[in-house]
């Protein structure tokens, strides 16, 4: 039986790392991995790269190196296009920054194919967003950021010397989880910047406004976590604008319904999901209306038992308003799920059903504060709002159970120790 798996986020690492585990060293079975990428970063982790409290070189999972240590292939290439009937996938050429080619088109073969390419911010075509805006959907995208970022700071703090009044001005269209964090960990930036040597910039010299279409930042939370959130980011000095739509965007300058104008130096959008249009151009597969492949209760396709779907590219309907919310436990239930009944086809066993578990959410604001909710359905239905260390612990753990899920305990007991001791004799912030 031959596995193909086409991206290498949180859930389809975890899927290629779990099947590696089972089925890779036997020699009917064959596990492929495939991503445009050569590394792996958690995708939660991105505004802190984009901030620079993480370094992305050092974080990062090599897939190839990974595949190696658990018995699956890695293969680079870019999904373009499925033959169902032929059970191939298409592959598009793959190409250097100079725009040479690397590796050809080509064709790779399937029994099963589990499709995993996660997601990336909705601009709702509103116009200019993609040419004048920047994204944190990919590792790339937020080093591009932070080194923007870096360079503004250090424009800054020379321009301090004659205009004391100077700021840097961020404007940033979201009110979710991205945005929100993202938010509080540029200003944890500002003092940090100040203290490795741009000493002139201080708490005045930073401003973020945070643009939410709705009513409360991070709707999919409780109006009580979203009113604890409000006020830290505002006691942080953030200017938070609910209930502000976007019309247009222009070149350093946001445009809102009521033609207010929000003009600012870094403009970053962090609004909605969108599945890329390729998956809804794939004959016979039904799809919603953010293109996520719509799948049944063993998360297969509904009109393909062959292909599955895990993580945000995956609908999976909870009832007939709501859906699987597109988080990182979403695609680790559902990889897990799909690597037990993938097991389970070899030893003609049946499959199991997808029952999802909400763990609960949690916001980190920084080394300012952590806040959310905890449990979820664990307990009766019970939700427990909590916030300061006990909402940190369990955000951080977040992160450790990802790492258990590719390395198990004791490797990622190791890369936490490794943490500690690199917070210890490294810098704080990324600075270069």
């Amino acid at each position: 039986m031959k596995v193909v798996i086409v991206g290498g986020g949180a859930g389809g690492l975890e899927l290629a790392t779990y099947l590696g585990d089972k089925l890779g060293k036997k020699p009917d079975h064959e596990i492929v991995l495939i991503d445009r990428n050569s590394t792996h970063l958690w995708k939660p982790l991105l505004h802190e790269v984009a901030a620079g409290s993480l370094d992305a070189e050092i974080d990062s999972v090599s897939f190839r190196a990974h595949a190696h240590a658990h018995h699956f292939q890695f293969k680079m290439g870019c999904f373009s296009g499925v033959d169902r009937n032929k059970k191939v996938i298409h592959l598009a050429p793959v190409l250097d920054p100079e725009g040479e080619e690397i590796l050809p088109q080509r064709d790779e073969p399937y029994d099963h194919l589990v499709m995993a390419i996660g997601s990336s911010s909705n601009d709702f075509g509103v116009p200019g967003v993609r040419e004048h805006c920047k994204f944190l959907d990919s590792t790339q995208q937020a080093v591009k950021f932070h080194d923007r970022l870096v360079n503004q700071f250090i424009r800054l703090n020379r321009k301090l010397i004659d205009d004391p009044s100077a700021c840097l001005h961020v404007a940033i269209v979201g009110g979710g989880a991205t945005g929100v964090e993202l938010t509080a960990e540029l200003f944890n930036s500002r003092n940090l910047f100040s203290m490795y040597g741009l000493h002139r910039i201080k708490d005045k010299n930073l401003k973020v406004t945070l643009l939410e279409a709705g009513p409360r930042l991070v709707p999919a939370l409780s109006e009580k976590v979203s009113a604890a959130v409000l006020k830290d980011l505002s006691a942080l000095g953030a200017d938070i604008c609910l209930n502000t739509q976007v019309a247009k965007a222009e070149p350093h300058v946001f445009i809102t319904a009521d033609e207010s104008r929000i003009e600012a130096d870094m403009l970053l959008w962090a609004a909605g999901i969108k599945v890329p249009d390729f998956m809804a151009e794939i004959e016979g597969i039904e799809t919603n209306r953010i293109n996520q492949v719509i799948v049944n209760k063993h998360l297969q396709s509904t009109n393909d038992e062959y292909i599955y779907a895990i993580g945000d590219c995956a609908g999976f309907p909870l009832d007939e308003k709501r859906w699987v919310p597109p988080r990182a436990q979403s695609a680790h239930q559902m990889a897990l799920l799909v690597g037990k009944n993938l097991v389970r086809i070899t030893k003609e066993k049946p499959l199991v059903e997808f029952h999802y578990s909400d763990k609960g959410s949690l916001i980190s604001l920084s080394e300012f504060s952590t806040v959310g909710v905890l449990m979820g359905n664990l307990v009766r239905g019970d939700t427990f709002n909590v916030r300061g260390k006990i909402a940190r612990i369990a955000y951080i753990s977040l992160y450790r159970m990802h790492q258990i899920a590719l390395h198990g305990w004791i490797r990622a007991t190791l890369m936490m120790v490794s943490d500690k001791i690199n917070h210890i004799l490294k810098p704080r912030l990324k600075l270069h």
